[in-house]
């Protein structure tokens, strides 16, 4: 009886889990791997290395880009779907020990402020938002940035969801916003699994939002995958 229940409940988590958006699922992961010991560390490292594997030779390239400060310099304008595709990559692909590689990252992601104010960028068309809360979740839980920066990229995320959770609701009100972003914004390392398994976090992606369920599962692949990458890759090297 009790085996049972655990594998219903399993199957509520990853039910919940594939209609997260690729923010929301890196977020959690990070907040699952803080809850780990040691031990199991390790072995989830040594998966990991197993699966990376098998992508090095296709990411190689790509891989020397992503932890090269003086190409990463050239990645400033983040207004540009381009240019943060890019820095999505290398981010996925930056080393975790590389500082300098991430000092020059966190000058560019810090610039938010006045692009959103000044450049009246707009956080709700769909692959914008996706893309920055992706690039924000992912920088603010790297461990090539230091602690420091850590929580000022934290903060520009906090801002970026705010402003999503304004627009999403007055665009769609009653519905609790639209993307999850609403859910995102509670998830943390201390987040308590069964709070999340409910009705309206299952549904929260109303019929009449912008975007889908099936955009939420796709974009981290498709943003960082091996035929993105290969694109980028060819891209800079004919430029």
């Amino acid at each position: 009886m009790v085996e049972n229940r655990c594998s219903v409940q399993r199957e509520g988590v990853y039910r919940w889990f594939s209609i997260l958006n690729s923010a929301q699922r890196a977020e959690f992961i990070c907040g699952l791997l803080d809850l780990c010991v040691p031990i199991e560390l390790r072995f989830l490292g040594s998966c990991l290395e197993d699966l990376a594997r098998k992508d090095y030779h296709s990411l190689r390239d790509a891989e020397i880009k992503a932890n090269n400060p003086a190409d990463l310099s050239n990645l400033t304008n983040i207004t540009d779907e381009v240019v943060r595709s890019k820095l999505l990559i290398s981010l996925a692909l930056l080393s975790s020990d590389n500082r300098e590689a991430a000092g020059v990252l966190f000058r560019t992601l810090t610039h938010i402020d006045s692009i959103i104010n000044n450049y009246g960028l707009q956080l709700n068309d769909g692959q914008t938002d996706e893309q920055f809360l992706l690039l924000f979740t992912m920088a603010s839980n790297h461990p090539a940035f230091s602690f420091h920066q850590k929580q000022v990229l934290r903060q520009e995320l906090t801002q970026i969801q705010e402003i999503l959770q304004v627009t999403c609701g007055e665009q769609q009100p009653g519905t609790g916003g639209c993307d999850g972003t609403g859910a995102l914004a509670t998830l943390s390392p201390a987040t308590n699994i069964p709070t999340y398994i409910t009705a309206p976090t299952l549904d929260s992606c109303q019929v009449g939002c912008p975007c889908s369920h099936k955009w939420h599962i796709c974009l981290l692949s498709s943003t960082i995958g091996v035929l993105n990458i290969h694109s980028y890759t060819l891209s800079v090297d004919s430029a």
